[in-house]
């Protein structure tokens, strides 16, 4: 019954020329596919291209995403530069905060503008 309902759904996608969403790889998944990575890069003499493009058929992914989790891995271990995950998700936290503030801002500079309007009212009578 699920089964029929999701295909029903993807064929609406589908008709309406949206993406269907692809599942995301378990991160054990990922970590696996990049040791796979690395070990047949060794053997190969250090062509990562070659053992990136063998280890994403194997594991059925995109050969750009088998990439993707590779120089992840690099950067989290310091090989290659670039921010962090928790970089990352510092840098997102601090830039909603700082959504948060400015509008918070606009709103007290529009109300201190209200009241003192009101205020210049008050005293003109």
């Amino acid at each position: 019954m699920q089964g029929r309902i999701m295909r029903a759904m993807d064929e609406q996608l589908l008709k309406r020329g949206q993406p269907q969403p692809k599942p995301r790889q378990p991160r054990e998944v990922r970590e696996r596919a990049v040791r796979m990575v690395e070990e047949a890069a060794e053997a190969a003499g250090g062509d990562r291209f070659g053992a990136i493009a063998r280890v994403a058929r194997l594991i059925g992914v995109h050969p750009a995403t088998v990439g993707r989790w590779v120089v992840a891995a690099d950067i989290e271990a310091g090989r290659r530069t670039g921010l962090t995950s928790l970089e990352r998700a510092r840098l997102r936290a601090l830039e909603r905060e700082n959504r948060e503030l400015r509008r918070a801002n606009e709103i007290l500079k529009a109300a201190s503008a209200f009241f003192a309007a009101e205020l210049d009212r008050h005293d003109q009578k």
